[in-house]
């Protein structure tokens, strides 16, 4: 217990160096925020994985966290010092293990997972099989990590655009607008969130981070709809219900222009592109949410 606690007080001194929120820092070595505070207050111990990530992104040594006599021998000091022989190689943005996350997520949205390669990564990231293993001993824990960085990334791009929205249609019509695959970008996004749908009917671990991931993306959608009825801006409904039929409306479309070329044309035969989802979304939502204006 007592080496648990030091080894979580030089993960806080490597934080604190880094200059930035325990949130941030858990983004960037790819772990839930939830999990590193727990390990920082000494009810989780650290995997060696995440020792890894920590002391790459710290730039220490892992048996200076450990607080062992290796690491004591290697360095006096618990920052890593580079070879005389050649210069340092600058980090990728956000470390090393950011960067392979954000690779794995692009080669995924690109091939779908099962026909990405370990090497495949290891090349996009200019670097070598071993260092995608040093962070990311297996290719589950990969996949956890994507997930993760992939659920994070949709709710920060939530908050962002609805920060300040009072109105709950103008918020529930952005949100709708952010779902609608247009751009390159939100084709590849929901690329890799229908191959995790059907990871997830396989995995364990999967199929909790979507269970996870659903709960509290419904649970934003029926909070917009609850406070649109109590503004008057849509009718009495039960949120709940409006909220998972509208998400599971938003899957459906969704699918289906991903099934589709990108200018939203099916052999030739438009309707089922990004437009005509967003269209059909607006109106299912004039039709059973908004509150009808008086004359």
């Amino acid at each position: 217990m007592q080496q648990q606690d030091e080894v979580a007080a030089r993960v806080r001194q490597v934080i604190d160096a880094a200059g930035v929120s325990a949130r941030e820092f858990a983004r960037r070595i790819v772990i839930d925020p939830s999990k590193l505070s727990r390990s920082l207050n000494g009810t989780r111990r650290f995997t060696a994985a995440e020792l890894a990530r920590i002391a790459d992104i710290g730039a220490v040594d892992v048996g200076w966290l450990l607080g062992s006599a290796a690491g004591a021998a290697v360095t006096a000091s618990p920052v890593r010092s580079a070879p005389a022989s050649r210069p340092p190689v600058p980090s990728p943005e956000g470390g090393r293990p950011l960067q392979i996350v954000r690779e794995t997520v692009r080669l995924v949205a690109e091939r779908g997972f099962h026909a990405v390669r370990v090497a495949d990564i290891a090349a996009a990231c200019h670097t070598s099989t071993a260092a995608i293993h040093y962070h990311f001993p297996g290719r589950d824990e990969l996949l956890e990590a994507a997930v993760r960085w992939c659920m994070d990334e949709d709710t920060r791009r939530r908050a962002e655009a609805t920060a300040g929205t009072r109105h709950a249609g103008d918020e529930l019509r952005l949100l709708i607008e952010l779902q609608t695959p247009r751009t390159a970008q939100q084709r590849r996004q929901w690329c890799v969130w229908l191959d995790l749908w059907a990871e997830a009917a396989r995995s364990t671990t999967v199929g909790r981070l979507h269970v996870e991931y659903y709960r509290q993306w419904r649970g934003t959608v029926a909070d917009v709809i609850r406070r649109g009825v109590e503004q008057g801006v849509f009718r009495p409904v039960d949120a709940d219900g409006a909220a998972l039929a509208l998400t599971a409306l938003i899957d459906g479309l969704a699918s289906q222009v991903l099934a589709t070329e990108p200018d939203g044309r099916d052999d030739g035969v438009p309707g089922t592109g990004a437009q005509a989802m967003h269209d059909a979304l607006i109106a299912h939502v004039d039709a059973c949410l908004t509150a009808p204006t008086a004359d």
